[in-house]
């Protein structure tokens, strides 16, 4: 999967590993992260993380190797457990190291995100900068 932090802009942090998905195939799970689909996605996201709230773009990865927005820029993290399959993927036999750096994934703990999903939400509209919008469109208040 290419997954890229939309957060900020075409710029933002991206990735490239094997992912986890629920079994309704709604939330994908990375690196220590749950990524919920949004019911709406734009064309700038089509994921938000469940803990920030921050948008994220998920796709395939493109056989081009050219995955990143052609107005974006900055390396692409790649899971070294995924390596092997990438390279082949893409018939590259090499990695451009000025394109990306190679790190390994954390394990995501499937069963923190299920609290989180099933917690009482909380509706009030205080401090705009502490909130942010759910899948329903309800306004949530983020845990300082």
């Amino acid at each position: 999967m290419y997954i890229e932090n939309k957060s900020y802009g075409h710029h933002g942090p991206a990735w490239i590993g094997f992912a986890a998905f629920s079994k309704s195939g709604q939330t994908v799970y990375f690196n220590g992260k749950a990524l919920k689909k949004l019911k709406n996605p734009g064309i700038n996201a089509n994921h938000f993380d469940i803990e920030t709230g921050e948008a994220y773009w998920i796709s395939g990865v493109k056989k081009n190797g050219k995955d990143r927005h052609q107005s974006g820029s900055g390396k692409i993290m790649i899971d070294k457990n995924s390596v092997d399959e990438y390279l082949k993927l893409v018939d590259f036999n090499s990695f451009d190291e000025k394109k990306f750096i190679i790190i390994e994934f954390t394990e995501t703990d499937k069963s923190r995100f299920n609290q989180i999903e099933n917690k009482e939400t909380e509706f009030r509209d205080k401090n705009r900068y502490a909130t942010f919008w759910d899948n329903n469109r309800r306004k949530l208040i983020l845990d300082n």
